[in-house]
């Protein structure tokens, strides 16, 4: 199909979605709009979710103090599921008994993953009483590298029973247990980053022994084993020895963005969301049948417990530093070579509108797992706040960044129903980055791909209305969606509550900041008549159509 780019934009293209809503396909669960912190993980914690001496932190006795009081309102208004804890690569060398008991009394380490050093002000207490005041789930990742200081981190947090540690807890504030559901057996080991690293085999045997001992204590805990895409042998392994007592295996994907030293790529970033789709349509599979294979009795759910869109630059430019705004603060850069093979994360890059339709693509693809034996049952984007995150900290305040009203809108205003929908529209075909995946030369591996412009994921919520959720990864022309209920016309609502994120911008890397922290946001349109039966969606947005019900 012709670029569209050369093409009269004027009156848009027509995209026909077609909808079921006798037969759904499956149910999503709200831990899918999970979220993700790391400790020492440039302002996660320390300058972010916590800042003692703050003016705009708590300032009372108890777990809460020092916990910004601004982050904390925005994390809770997402209504947010399973949040992950202490990381990452964080919790490889993390001993959980260094962040209890009195904070004058914890002990400073040299923190081996990020070469930080970890006061441990922040510890697990803190991260259960945050968790508690947004309305969230807690999800604990041990190191899985000692059996007993798991069992004893489960008998801390969750027994009942009087024990020394159960009487430390009520000594240091919290005499109820914390009941915390859900337990990581582990996290990447299969990389040699990690201290800990093990084969497939070698883990899977120390997984099964974590796994039995820890619901020794607790019979009710949902235990996440740590996965890997695209390797066969590592899942089979894993599933063969341990699966039994997994609830969950887990998949890490990222994105690769050069927008910061190729000036433009917006197209590439958004259309990675069907690189994503690949990988957890194909896991999801592999899982399940390896655990046909191996005798389970069901296979153990995803969970998309890391992922974002990254944006890479040059490893020779200055390191970047937080800007007091919101953004990167100032620096002098060099010009680099596009094929520049020489690149890092810049952790302080603020989130783009390409971001958030990226991020919207890969919840549709979330949402159509819904239904298989192993869908994605939870998703943890790095980060909540900042690195990258939804959230936005600097000393003077807090804000939303672009890819949080993505959050906000698809867990307020979708369904958890999910509905069988197609999609007839407008495409092109196009070689697409298969995420931050390199060859040997450190180039980006892309494969040929028919990227739609238009993609629908169709829900019923509880009230019984259907929201079509609409993302157009184009990046400058508007498409007329023309939904059809049940194969007729006359099935199809005419009016729609419309609620709309993008496409009100002209510059695709504009960004939110303390200064403008509106600038992009979610637009409700109110009650929408449909034009000859379509609804107007304009060029790189996400909107959220509600039809019926309660709006």
């Amino acid at each position: 199909m012709p670029d569209s780019h050369h093409q009269d934009r004027s009156l848009g293209r027509e995209a026909v979605v077609t909808v079921d809503t006798r037969r759904p396909a499956g149910e999503v669960d709200n831990d899918i709009y999970g979220h993700f912190l790391e400790s020492a993980f440039f302002g996660n914690i320390e300058g972010g979710v916590f800042d003692e001496g703050s003016p705009l932190s708590i300032d009372e006795p108890g777990h809460l103090n020092g916990l910004r009081a601004d982050v904390l309102e925005l994390c809770r208004e997402l209504r947010p599921g399973a949040i992950r804890w202490p990381g990452g690569n964080f919790t490889s060398p993390y001993h959980w008994k260094d962040g209890i008991g009195p904070r004058d009394e914890r002990p400073t380490r040299l923190e081996l993953a990020w070469g930080e050093l970890e006061t441990n002000r922040f510890g697990t207490d803190e991260f259960l009483a945050w968790c508690e005041a947004v309305g969230a789930d807690p999800y604990l990742v041990h190191s899985a590298r000692d059996v007993d200081e798991a069992v004893r981190w489960v008998e801390y947090t969750n027994s009942a029973q009087e024990t020394t540690l159960t009487r430390h807890r009520a000594e240091y504030g919290r005499a109820e247990p914390w009941k915390v559901r859900y337990w990581g057996v582990g996290n990447e080991v299969y990389g040699r980053w990690q201290m800990g690293h093990r084969t497939a085999e070698e883990y899977a045997a120390d997984a099964r022994e974590h796994a039995r001992f820890m619901r020794a204590v607790d019979a009710d805990i949902k235990l996440i084993g740590v996965g890997l895409h695209r390797r066969q042998d590592w899942t089979q392994a894993v599933l063969a020895r341990a699966g039994q007592f997994l609830d969950y295996i887990s998949i890490h994907l990222y994105g690769a963005s050069t927008h910061l030293w190729t000036g433009d790529d917006y197209d590439d970033v958004v259309a990675q969301a069907l690189y994503f789709e690949q990988e957890l349509s194909a896991y999801s599979q592999l899982v399940s049948d390896i655990s046909a294979k191996v005798g389970l009795d069901r296979p153990p759910a995803l969970t998309l417990d890391e992922w974002t869109m990254r944006h890479l630059e040059p490893a020779d430019w200055p390191q970047p530093q937080p800007g007091e705004d919101g953004g990167i603060a100032p620096r002098e850069m060099s010009e680099a070579n596009e094929s520049t093979d020489r690149l890092r994360v810049n952790r302080w890059s603020p989130r783009t509108i390409g971001d958030a339709v990226f991020c919207a693509g890969v919840f549709h693809a979330i949402h159509r797992t819904a239904g298989q034996p192993a869908p994605v049952a939870m998703a943890n984007p790095v980060n909540l706040v900042n690195a990258n995150g939804l959230v936005v900290a600097r000393s003077k305040g807090a804000l939303r960044s672009a890819i949080y009203h993505v959050w906000h809108l698809y867990r307020h205003h979708t369904g958890r129903t999910v509905l069988p929908c197609e999609v007839d529209g407008p495409a092109r075909s196009a070689m697409v980055k298969l995420g931050d995946e390199r060859d040997r030369d450190g180039q980006h591996i892309t494969a040929p791909m028919a990227v739609m412009y238009v993609d629908v994921c169709a829900t019923r919520a509880g009230d019984g209305s259907v929201r079509l959720a609409v993302v157009n990864r184009h990046r400058d022309e508007t498409v007329r969606l023309r939904p059809v209920f049940d194969g007729a016309a006359d099935a199809t609502p005419g009016r729609a509550h419309v609620r709309r994120l993008g496409g009100d911008i002209a510059d695709l890397y504009a960004v939110n900041d303390l200064s403008t922290p509106d600038r992009i946001g979610v637009r409700d349109l109110g009650e929408v008549e449909a034009a000859d039966g379509t609804w107007v969606i304009p060029p790189h947005s996400v909107t959220v159509l509600t039809m019926g019900g309660e709006t």
